[in-house]
């Protein structure tokens, strides 16, 4: 049967040996380990078949493949400078990624990429830094705020707001204490609703802004989460004076293919796999109004 990569680019295939950094070559990958963060959401770390791990920057995603059920675009929630598995933190929200997350350890996956644009968080160096998360989107500003960590000295107050449903479906809680607790960086996080146990705040994560006490002239700021939430969130951060070009958000609609071919991520004139997914809100911000594009 032809591949996709026969069918859409004929003899590359034959020529994967010779162009090994090829994000269209499929490679392959083994699961290494599966850890459950959370009841419906999952984080794979992945080695390499053959050949030395996946070079990629923080905010970029792979095409993950399920041999014989299918593939999807998740991003990468590993450390981009980090000499270890490929890491996907991964929500079990149908068929492929179920097969993904429920796949035994060493089981062969087809990984292509990496795809997409950076947060390049290295723009706000010299500054303050704020991280805004709704649920698993914060999965794909770690490795941005692994980045920043590893050059902390180069960045003044750094704030991470984060928002989720309940208390259980906060992500990497051992990791946001140890992000407040060692490298300075101010962790608030507030849930939807709230069950008898939890003591900590309630609400949107919208109404953590006022209180994050950022320089909003001397400001970055990297959102990702629902397409709602990070739309008030940016009018937010507009409203405290941050400019539009210096707020960042993933957006990840419907991305399919990967390389702007299949047209589902299509945002009007972007296609969101290829000029994005990391995108500033100046070029965001006329688009997000409309429901439909």
């Amino acid at each position: 049967m032809t591949s996709l990569v026969e069918s859409l680019y004929p003899g590359r295939a034959a020529a994967s040996a010779a162009a090994p950094d090829d994000p269209m070559m499929p490679r392959r990958y083994r699961i290494d380990h599966t850890r459950q963060d959370t009841r419906d959401t999952f984080t794979l770390e992945l080695e390499p078949v053959d050949g030395p791990p996946m070079a990629y920057t923080a905010g970029q995603f792979t095409m993950l493949d399920a041999f014989g059920v299918g593939e999807v675009p998740i991003s990468i929630s590993g450390d981009p400078a980090r000499d270890g598995p490929l890491e996907h933190t991964i929500r079990d929200v149908g068929v492929v990624t179920h097969a993904l997350i429920t796949a035994p350890t060493g089981t062969v996956l087809g990984v292509r990429g990496p795809f997409g644009t950076s947060w390049d968080v290295s723009g706000g160096a010299g500054g303050d830094v704020v991280f805004v998360a709704g649920g698993i989107g914060l999965a794909p500003l770690r490795p941005a705020i692994l980045d920043l960590i590893a050059h902390r000295d180069r960045y003044n107050r750094v704030v991470l707001l984060y928002g989720v449903r309940t208390p259980e479906d906060i992500l990497f809680g051992d990791e946001l204490r140890t992000w407040a607790r060692q490298h300075g960086i101010v962790v608030e996080v507030t849930v939807d609703n709230g069950q008898h146990a939890w003591r900590g705040r309630v609400g949107l994560v919208t109404q953590l802004l006022p209180r994050a006490g950022f320089d909003p002239r001397n400001t970055l700021a990297l959102v990702c989460g629902p397409e709602v939430m990070m739309r008030f969130v940016a009018s937010g951060l507009v409203d405290r004076g941050v400019p539009e070009d210096r707020i960042r958000m993933s957006m990840e609609r419907n991305m399919k293919c990967g390389v702007g071919l299949c047209g589902h991520c299509q945002l009007r004139e972007l296609f969101v796999c290829v000029d994005g997914p990391v995108l500033t809100y100046d070029r965001l911000a006329p688009l997000l109004s409309s429901r439909e594009l």
